[in-house]
């Protein structure tokens, strides 16, 4: 048997190993994002991935080993695959999947669709060829939903099916199209894109902040494991007056643009 036919008969072995956590990393990529935002987002989740603490993290788990995938995100149609499903079990995997977020990056696409970037990774997740413990959601932005689904009809539909949304937002501004960013991005993230159980999110401030996140954000999300009766996030949550989870397709029709599905 030749090397390329006993890879390939292995493949399928790897692939039914259970995985403690099977984790879709979803980034913006849309035109409110410069093209130095862009490389620091890959540099920094490229980092975080082969750093010791997400490996020690790896590590903990019963099956010492999870899958990742990652993809960019901008309007309800455009998502660009990065990396497929992958396992990271030792170093030597966390770089090869760390060397295919090093490549070339290009621009994405005009507006911001989180709710299309859900619905994605819950695509993703039902062809995910690996037995996972618990389903994960990954998704970074720095602007409210502008176009397709609501936010919230999104999120619900995901958590519902026993998936949790963690989120990053980036309290950031640089790219064309940053006019439609909003001041509160953390809160909004807060009441309206995370929910599942044990879901949080992590706000980055300023970019220098952003790969000490990113690799809590994935420690985090690799070390936590499931909890039984562990409540449903519901997509607003009120400590007070409730959040407008509409902001951005608000503030879209009031610089004189139309709303579209």
């Amino acid at each position: 048997m030749g090397s390329a036919a006993l890879l390939a008969s292995l493949l399928p072995v790897r692939a039914e190993q259970p995985v403690d956590v099977a984790l879709v990393l979803a980034i913006d990529v849309s035109l409110s994002m410069s093209q130095e935002e862009m490389a620091l987002q890959r540099q920094g989740y490229a980092a975080a991935i082969t750093s010791a603490e997400v490996l020690q993290a790896i590590r903990y788990g019963a099956h010492q080993r999870i899958a990742i995938t990652f993809f960019e995100w901008a309007n309800n149609t455009y998502a660009r695959e990065i990396v497929g499903w992958s396992i990271i079990e030792n170093s030597e995997d966390a770089e090869i999947v760390a060397a295919s977020l090093r490549t070339v990056y290009r621009q994405g696409a005009r507006r911001t669709s989180i709710s299309g970037g859900i619905r994605h990774a819950v695509r993703v997740l039902d062809d995910i060829p690996f037995e996972a413990e618990r389903r994960v959601i990954d998704i970074s932005g720095d602007g409210p939903n502008n176009q397709g689904l609501p936010v919230t009809d999104a999120r619900d539909e995901a958590i519902a099916r026993g998936i949790t949304i963690n989120g990053l937002p980036l309290m950031t501004s640089g790219g064309y199209g940053s006019q439609f960013n909003i001041p509160d991005l953390d809160e909004y993230y807060r009441n309206c894109v995370i929910g599942g159980p044990l879901s949080f999110m992590i706000p980055v401030n300023s970019w220098d902040q952003f790969p000490e996140a990113v690799r809590r954000k994935l420690v985090l999300e690799i070390g936590v494991g499931p909890r039984e009766g562990a409540p449903v996030v519901p997509a607003q949550i009120t400590f007070g007056e409730p959040y407008d989870c509409l902001v951005g397709e608000k503030l879209w029709l009031q610089r004189g643009f139309g709303l579209d599905r």
